[in-house]
C-alpha cells in the first residue's frame, strides 16, 4: 500500500500505463456523472446529488436521518448538504425537524411527496445507470470494479480523529 511521499523525496510520477488508467477513470466518471445529472434533471428536475439524498432518507428508519449522518452518507460538506436540503424543502420533498436530545441537531425527513417523486424517478434512473455502466461490463468486470472502488474508498476514509473528510467540514 502506498503512503504519502516524503516531502524531500523525488515525486513518483505516474507511468504511462498509470497515466492512461487515471485519465480513463477521470473521463468515465465525469461523463457518467453528467449523464446521470442530465437524466435526473430531465425526468425529475433535480441533480444527481439530490436524488442520492432522497434515496438515503428513503432507506433510513422512519425516512429520517440526522443532518450530520446524511452528510456522511452522501460524502458532502455540511454546508452543501444544508443548501441541498433547503432546495428539497422548497420543493416539499424533505422537511427538517429539531432533534429533541440535542438542541443544535436537526433531522432531515423525507416527506410523502418526496417519497412519491423518488418512486416515479427511480425506474428511469436505474435504467440510465444500467445502460451507462452495468450493461457494458461482464459480471467479472463488475465484481472487479466494485472491489477496486471499495479499496480506493477505504484508503480515503481514515479512522483516526481529525481526518479531513467532507462531512466533517
Amino acid at each position: 500500500m502506498n503512503t504519502a511521499p516524503d516531502s524531500a523525496a523525488q515525486p513518483r510520477w505516474l507511468t504511462d500505463e498509470e497515466q492512461r488508467v487515471w485519465r480513463a477513470y477521470l473521463h468515465a466518471t465525469t461523463l457518467l456523472e453528467d449523464h446521470l445529472d442530465r437524466q435526473l434533471q430531465r425526468d425529475a428536475g433535480m441533480p444527481h446529488i439530490y436524488y442520492g439524498l432522497l434515496v438515503g432518507l428513503a432507506e433510513a428508519p422512519r425516512r429520517r436521518l440526522r443532518m450530520t449522518e446524511l452528510a456522511m452518507k452522501a460524502k458532502i460538506t455540511r454546508s452543501r448538504l444544508s443548501h441541498a436540503i433547503a432546495r428539497l424543502e422548497k420543493n416539499g420533498w424533505v422537511r427538517r425537524e429539531d432533534c429533541p436530545s440535542d438542541k443544535r441537531g436537526q433531522f432531515a425527513v423525507l416527506t410523502d411527496e418526496g417519497a412519491e417523486v423518488l418512486k416515479r424517478t427511480a425506474p428511469g434512473h436505474v435504467a440510465a445507470v444500467r445502460q451507462a455502466m452495468f450493461d457494458r461490463l461482464s459480471p467479472d468486470q463488475q465484481k472487479a470494479l466494485g472491489e477496486i472502488m471499495e479499496i480506493v474508498a477505504e484508503g480515503l476514509q481514515p479512522d483516526e480523529a481529525g481526518a479531513d473528510l467532507p462531512w466533517l467540514r
